[in-house]
């Protein structure tokens, strides 16, 4: 195999570097995918030996993983995660038989791609990504951070000799708009303070260090002498490295390679353009967000390049499936059967299946979500578990409108005589409509009794769910029957009615803070 291809070049896969990770989107795409637990448990080996945690509890724990916490309470975790995830969202696209002609990293991401064209085992993988963090740490830390200028690489060195410090430099160059500057912390307030005087916007990165800049110098040797000790494979594909702007060859030291990120900047744009001038039509971003997605959009704007991200969320959709979608179409991937499609649904074809999946699978997870949440909590409670007899709703059925309050009251009032707790649906509605207010940043308002959530306010499928969860449990409902249709509760109104009915039905009184 040719470590350098000139031609044939049609499918990229890049692993992100800082900020490249989203924990919603890793926890869902987890749900789906074996590969993801399969890979973290390959680290947790390591983290555990490392740092006496494992990174999986970190991540799939309890609380939710955010990157903010993650830089703010554990720089290595952070680092560990932003690898993690890469290199499992590619193991799930090998899976459905996406084939990668050419691999490329953002920073961090280098070290990813690498592993993942088999470099290095997925464990010192780890080791190499702890290393970088301890090196630096053991350096003190080095004082800085690093801001993402809305300018071109040529007018951010021109503004960075205005400064005049050493130990200032271009991190990345993203594209013809964005550059990434490195440095100490109180020299970039200059550096900002100057932007904003020439309206250049800046933003900062989210990073527990600054990197590519030669205050990292001393880290280099150190880094390079632990990963020489580490046992160094041939790669079994291409590897484009946008630091050394040039294709990894069999005769490189890694380890001392690797030292050099440390001080050398990222010109991802020129590494996107040359492998478009390759013959790369597809790159797909292996790694949390959609940040390198989003750069290669504008590097190749105009062209017929498509960017394709996975562990993302967008408009609710957990990226990947779209993706997965988009590169079958292409003839990139090829359908597979067997996980949850063999186990739901054997009978139906694998491509029927993955579009309903692609477009109703998040909602059912989440209802599967809620549901074993009540579950838990009536079972805690002493509750006797509901007894659900019923066979399911066909689909093509539609539910029963929800009764309303009048009704409801009515009928609980014959079935056990009348109740003094009965909640009152004026207030419940008021109560509901704050919730909802304030979960969705909306004015109070606009939440009408007869306004329709999604086809007019805009509140997605998984967003309602989430929502009806919080209700449930703030006002202790039982579980939902097994025939619960989401659709049918599509108006605040129905909403307040379906909540009310469940009160009264089993005579709740109103929570201690439904008024505070």
């Amino acid at each position: 195999m040719s470590s350098n291809p000139s031609t044939g070049v049609t499918t990229a896969f890049l692993f992100p570097g800082q900020g490249g990770f989203d924990g919603d989107a890793l926890r869902r795409a987890e749900e789906l995918h074996p590969q993801i637990g399969r890979v973290f448990e390959r680290l947790d080996a390591v983290t555990e030996e490392l740092y006496g945690r494992r990174i999986s509890e970190v991540l799939f724990g309890e609380r939710k993983a955010d990157l903010r916490d993650l830089l703010d309470n554990d720089p290595w975790a952070s680092q560990v995660a932003i690898y993690g995830a890469g290199l499992a969202a590619y193991e799930i696209l090998a899976a459905q038989g996406a084939t990668p002609d050419v691999l490329a990293g953002h920073s961090l991401g280098e070290i990813t791609a690498l592993v993942a064209a088999g470099a290095f085992s997925v464990e010192d993988g780890v080791r190499i990504v702890a290393q970088r963090v301890a090196v630096i740490e053991r350096q003190g830390g080095v004082d800085g951070r690093m801001v993402a200028l809305a300018a071109s690489a040529e007018r951010t060195r021109k503004l960075l000799e205005l400064v005049d410090e050493p130990l200032l430099a271009v991190a990345t160059e993203n594209h013809d708009e964005q550059t990434v500057v490195s440095g100490p912390a109180g020299i970039l307030d200059r550096v900002v303070a100057i932007a904003g005087q020439l309206d250049v916007g800046a933003i900062e990165i989210d990073t527990p260090f600054p990197f590519h800049t030669p205050a990292l110098a001393p880290a280099a040797p150190e880094f390079a002498a632990y990963v020489r000790k580490l046992d160094q494979h041939p790669l079994n594909r291409p590897v484009y490295s946008p630091i050394l702007q040039r294709y990894y060859e069999p005769g490189d030291v890694l380890a001392d390679l690797l030292a050099e990120h440390f001080t050398r900047p990222v010109r991802f744009a020129a590494a996107v353009r040359h492998l478009r001038e390759s013959g790369a039509e597809v790159f797909v971003e292996a790694g949390g967000r959609a940040a390198l997605s989003k750069l290669v959009a504008k590097v190749t704007a105009g062209s017929e390049v498509r960017s394709l991200p996975t562990l993302a969320l967008t408009g609710g959709r957990l990226a990947l499936d779209g993706t997965l979608e988009a590169l079958r179409e292409a003839g990139l991937a090829a359908p597979e059967r067997g996980g949850l499609a063999e186990l739901l649904a054997p009978s139906v074809p694998s491509d029927v299946f993955a579009a309903y999946w692609s477009e109703r699978g998040h909602m059912v997870l989440e209802l599967v979500r809620t549901e074993l949440d009540a579950f838990r909590k009536s079972a805690e409670a002493g509750r006797p578990e509901p007894e659900h007899t019923a066979e399911p709703e066909p689909a093509d059925q539609a539910a029963p409108e929800p009764a309303p309050a009048a009704s409801s009251a009515s009928s609980a009032s014959s079935a056990s005589g009348p109740r003094p707790e009965e909640y009152d649906r004026e207030r419940l509605f008021d109560e509901l409509r704050t919730l909802y207010a304030e979960a969705l940043e909306y004015p109070e308002d606009v939440f009408e009794d007869e306004v329709q959530l999604e086809a007019e306010l805009g509140v997605d499928s998984v967003k309602q769910v989430e929502l009806l969860s919080r209700v449930s449990s703030r006002y202790g409902l039982p579980p939902r029957e097994s025939g619960f249709r989401l659709a049918t509760y599509n108006t605040m109104g129905k909403i307040t009615d379906f909540v009310l009915q469940q009160m009264n039905d089993q005579g709740a009184h109103a929570p201690a803070s439904a008024t505070g």
